[in-house]
């Protein structure tokens, strides 16, 4: 058909004339509401947004010379991360000579990684980067499927 009556055709009955296939010979054209459509396609993105599940990662940093105290309160920490669902990336810093002993901190993750491994998964194996150790954990999968509660809720 025509360009000219194509266009007279989707006037009459007041929706647009839209391009479907450029490169078809001849081009393939379609008549419908393109206003309606932008908004469907615009809520069903808004939609899918809405579903989608956003991981939000803690940071928990140690040093090789921790106190056995504090070593548990982190340790705590970072298995209550794992429990509401967050993954967490553990840090161990080094300074000056502590470079040296980097088994001090390796020791420190393999101790954490037999203390969590309840609720969480070595994601990342301890690497070294630059004056860090670096380590990734994430949550266990829940057994009934359902995901916690306060990872879907953004934290500031």
């Amino acid at each position: 058909m025509p360009l000219t009556e194509a266009l007279k055709l989707a006037e009459s009955q007041d929706h647009d004339l839209v391009e479907v296939s450029p490169d078809a010979r001849p081009p393939v054209c379609k008549i419908f509401n393109y206003g309606k459509y932008r908004f469907e396609l615009g809520k069903k993105e808004k939609e899918a947004r809405k579903r989608q599940h956003t991981v939000q990662v803690k940071e928990i940093k140690f040093r090789p010379k921790i106190d056995s105290h504090d070593y548990e309160t982190k340790r705590n920490h970072v298995s209550r991360f794992l429990d509401d669902g967050f993954k967490v990336k553990v840090t161990i810093m080094f300074r000056g000579r502590e470079m040296d002993h980097l088994d001090l901190g390796r020791n420190i993750l393999e101790r954490l990684i037999v203390d969590v491994n309840h609720n969480g998964l070595v994601e990342s194996p301890p690497r070294v980067e630059g004056r860090n150790m670096v380590m990734m954990l994430t949550p266990k999968k829940l057994e009934t499927g359902e995901k916690p509660a306060k990872a879907a809720q953004p934290t500031a």
